[in-house]
């Protein structure tokens, strides 16, 4: 079990609390999820309550986030895609933050379950219809008809209403497809390190190479961990700036 790749991803039940037939059952995911919720209140309440000419290294790092997310989100969506800020900045904090704590020993990777992946895209996804909508009205619909000749519309329009659907797929999956098959690959590799050093001298000396194999995978992971919820974001903000922009 110890070395069981696929056993780190088992959803576990800590107490059963049923509803009107629902049950809303605590598990090791929703206590991953409430952490890094906590995790990134506690940091912004500490951060910035000093709030001083001179910033001490939390305010620091939060307010080069926040440049960091307002940068990007500007440089999309413009100055008036600047409304979404608090909605963009939430989201890449909680998934940066539910990738992270996933990298410590027996945590869980709340990241690689679909089911929390798909329910944020089509968060996102909602949220970008709703707006689009109301503030375009008939007009919102202008984003699946292409700047092309007329002849071309008929075959044109039914691919950028494909594409459109299939955004929160595309969405969802990406970030749990790379933080499952990551930790599946660096789990395996541990794997091999530990098995091969119990086999005496032989094995320690054959241990070696997965060994900083797993070192490297554990670097490029934490990195994967920041580049996907930074792909999240860019994402986000370029959905949301279609229903800012409708127009091709």
């Amino acid at each position: 079990m110890a070395n069981d790749p696929i056993h780190q991803f088992q959803i576990q039940k800590f107490f059963s609390l049923e509803i009107g037939g629902v049950d809303f059952g605590f598990t090791n995911s929703a206590l991953f999820m409430a952490a890094a919720v906590t995790l990134i209140s506690g940091f912004l309440i500490l951060a910035t309550s000093g709030r001083g000419l001179v910033p001490t290294r939390m305010q620091s790092i939060a307010e080069l986030v926040y440049e960091f997310i307002a940068g990007t989100l500007r440089s999309i969506t413009g100055s008036e895609g600047m409304r979404f800020f608090p909605f963009v900045f939430s989201l890449f904090a909680f998934v940066l933050i539910c990738n992270l704590l996933g990298m410590f020993p027996y945590f869980f990777t709340v990241t690689s379950h679909i089911i929390v992946t798909f329910a944020l895209a089509m968060l996102v996804i909602s949220v970008v219809i709703v707006y689009g909508v109301i503030r375009n009205g008939v007009k919102f619909l202008k984003l699946f008809v292409p700047s092309v000749p007329p002849w071309l519309l008929p075959l044109l329009i039914p691919i950028e209403i494909i594409s459109f659907v299939a955004r929160p797929l595309s969405l969802s999956i990406r970030l749990f497809a790379n933080m499952l098959a990551g930790h599946i690959t660096l789990k395996v590799f541990a794997g091999f390190v530990v098995t091969l050093s119990t086999l005496g001298f032989v094995g320690i000396s054959g241990a070696v190479l997965p060994f900083l194999l797993t070192v490297a995978l554990t670097a490029l992971e934490f990195l994967v961990a920041f580049l996907q919820a930074y792909v999240f974001a860019t994402l986000t903000c370029i959905y949301i700036n279609d229903a800012l922009h409708p127009g091709h």
